[in-house]
C-alpha cells in the first residue's frame, strides 16, 4: 500500500483498506447503470447509452435492415459517447493539473448531465421503436454522460466493477469456484464477492428501471433517481483523501 504524506493524496489501495468505501460506490454506480439502460432500451430506443458494444451491433443490424432495428439511435449514442470520453479525458487532465479531485468532479459532471437529460425529457412519454427527435436528444445527453463516467471509472480502476458492463465480472465470478485458489479468481476473496455484487447490482438496477417504466413514469422522472444515485456517490467522497490519477494500482483485470 502506497501513500503520500503531507495531504497531497493517497493511493487507491490505501482507501480500499479503509472500509472499502470505493468498491461500495462502484456497486451503487453499477445499480445506476442498470437503471440507465432500462430507460434507454425501454423508453428511448431500443438503444444503449452505457454498454456501447450493444450499440455497435444494433448499428450493424440496422444498417443491414435486419430485425426491424433503426440505425440512427445507436449512431447518435455512439457518437455522443465518444465525445463524452474525449471531453472527459481533457477535463480530467486539466483537473489533475490544478491539483483538484477528478473522481468527485467527474461524477458531479455526470449527475449534472443526467439532470439536463431529465429536464429535456420532462413530460416525455416512453417510446420503444422509432424514437422522436426529442428522444434522440435525451439519448445523446445520457450517452455523453456515460462517456464521462467510463473515463472516471477507468481511472479509478477498481478491479471487477467497471460499473457499465458485467460480462467479464460474471466470467471471473463463476470461474472462481472451478479454479480454486488460482490468483485473482480465488473463490470467496473480497474481489470474488465484489464481482458477484456487481452482477446483482446491474440486475437490480435494470429491474427497478423496468418497473418504473411499467408504472408509467415519464422519461424525465425516470432519470431523477439515477442522478440522485450518482450525486450521492460523489458526495460520499467529499472530505476524503484525494485520489490521484496515475496512483491507481492494477489490482487484476476488471470485468
Amino acid at each position: 500500500m502506497s501513500a503520500r504524506r503531507g495531504g497531497a493524496g493517497v493511493s487507491l489501495s490505501g482507501l480500499m483498506n479503509e472500509g472499502r468505501r470505493l468498491p461500495a460506490l462502484m456497486i451503487v454506480l453499477t445499480l445506476a447503470t442498470g437503471m440507465v439502460e432500462a430507460v434507454s432500451l425501454l423508453a428511448l430506443g431500443p438503444v444503449f447509452t452505457a454498454m456501447q458494444t450493444g450499440n455497435v451491433l444494433f448499428l450493424a443490424f440496422g444498417t443491414a435492415r435486419a430485425g426491424n432495428l433503426p440505425a440512427l439511435p445507436s449512431a447518435v449514442s455512439l457518437a455522443a459517447f465518444v465525445l463524452g470520453v474525449i471531453c472527459g479525458a481533457r477535463l480530467e487532465a486539466a483537473t489533475e493539473a490544478r491539483g483538484r479531485r477528478w473522481f468527485i468532479i467527474g461524477l458531479a459532471v455526470e449527475a449534472a448531465l443526467v439532470l439536463v437529460a431529465a429536464g429535456l425529457g420532462w413530460g416525455l412519454e416512453p417510446r420503444y421503436g422509432a424514437p422522436s427527435t426529442r428522444h434522440l436528444v435525451v439519448t445523446a445527453v445520457l450517452a455523453f454522460a456515460l462517456g464521462v463516467r467510463n473515463l472516471t471509472i477507468m481511472r479509478a480502476h477498481v478491479a471487477g466493477v467497471p460499473t457499465t458492463l458485467i460480462t467479464r465480472s460474471m466470467t471471473a465470478f463463476f470461474a472462481g469456484p472451478a479454479m480454486g485458489q488460482e490468483g485473482a479468481l480465488a473463490y470467496w476473496t473480497p474481489a470474488w464477492r465484489l464481482r458477484g455484487l456487481s452482477v446483482l447490482a446491474m440486475f437490480a438496477g435494470g429491474l427497478a428501471g423496468a418497473l418504473l417504466v411499467r408504472a408509467g413514469w415519464t422519461v424525465g422522472l425516470l432519470l431523477l433517481p439515477i442522478a440522485a444515485l450518482v450525486l450521492a456517490s460523489a458526495a460520499a467522497e467529499l472530505g476524503q483523501p484525494r485520489l490521484l490519477s496515475g496512483q491507481f494500482p492494477r489490482r487484476g483485470r476488471s470485468g
